[in-house]
């Protein structure tokens, strides 16, 4: 039976634009949010199927103005990065269709196949999860598409940095002076862009936490080509945010050892991971909304930017 009223909570027009993407005698008989995202709303289509069972797709939608005006852009390169991926053995999503500008649906949109699996945030288990996670990312890395996604783009500037109240003020002052210099040169890469465990999909068995597998990587909007120290530097500091400092500095340690290479010279690595920790101070308060909402309750932005400072420091003391 339809479920009139999660479904209407798809808008008409883009329902209707789902619609047309389906099979023959398929509908949507069922929409679920999912949780946890920043940028977009996210919804989990049940979909009916014609010998009575059910299929699953996404759709992801952009309705704050801000990010409306940039999803021309993001979902045009997401697009582009799942055709791509379809050809590989990186699991991702399979692209069913895209309005980037919204020409027939309320919003911009895109319509994706479901991917298995949940994100895990928790820290029981991280120490199995970790070395996934590097795994997958030098598989990113390893890949050579024919044409090249733009070059990425710096997501912040050092007079912008936001310095948390009661942070190591020396500390942050050198981070910063260290973005005023010119990027260092680098061997160019497929980068994911936004990797870090709230794009990642794992099947966790329990009570054999050790058997942890990944079955998808989500969210490529920012698909970029750039140093593969970035990607390893966001992820890193994801991990430092959730939990804690110390596991920041132990991603790069797990990247090379699944055979990753990053850059040569400490001042070049300090470089790519200081920048994208000062990134992060100007939005702490999303990010630790996002990872209360998917249920790190405890992290509260207060709790984040503590631990950010605390990371940034530990960077400007290993590397520095």
């Amino acid at each position: 039976m339809t479920n009139h009223d999660e479904v209407v909570a798809v808008r008409p027009l883009t329902l209707a634009w789902v619609g047309r993407h389906l099979e023959v005698g398929e509908r949507i008989v069922r929409a679920d949010a999912l949780h946890g995202g920043i940028t977009a709303e996210m919804r989990r289509l049940t979909i009916g199927t014609r010998d009575g069972g059910t299929r699953v797709l996404v759709l992801r939608t952009f309705v704050d103005p801000f990010y409306v005006e940039r999803a021309e852009d993001w979902l045009s390169r997401e697009a582009g990065a799942l055709t791509l991926l379809a050809g590989t053995s990186v699991p991702a999503p399979g692209l069913v269709a895209v309005d980037p500008t919204a020409a027939h649906c309320e919003y911009p949109s895109l319509l994706m196949t479901h991917v298995t699996g949940r994100t895990v945030l928790d820290d029981e288990g991280l120490e199995a999860r970790v070395p996934l996670l590097a795994r997958q990312l030098v598989a990113i890395h390893a890949l050579r598409p024919a044409e090249r996604p733009r070059e990425y783009v710096a997501l912040t500037t050092a007079d912008a940095v936001v310095v948390p109240k009661g942070a190591d003020v020396a500390a942050w002052a050198a981070a910063i002076d260290v973005i005023r210099k010119p990027a260092p040169p680098y061997e160019g890469r497929f980068l994911h862009r936004d990797f870090q465990p709230g794009n990642v999909l794992f099947d966790v068995p329990r009570p054999r936490l050790e058997g942890a597998r990944i079955t998808g990587v989500v969210d490529w909007a920012a698909t970029s080509w750039g140093p593969a120290d970035l990607d390893v530097a966001h992820c890193s500091t994801n991990l430092a945010l959730l939990h804690g400092p110390a596991w920041g500095l132990r991603f790069p340690e797990a990247y090379e050892e699944a055979d990753g290479v990053l850059a040569a010279a400490a001042s070049e690595r300090l470089y790519w991971r200081v920048r994208d920790g000062l990134a992060c101070s100007e939005e702490v308060q999303s990010v630790a909304h996002a990872w209360r909402e998917a249920g790190r309750t405890e992290l509260t932005a207060r709790v984040v930017e503590e631990r950010l400072d605390a990371y940034v420091t530990a960077l400007m003391d290993a590397l520095g």
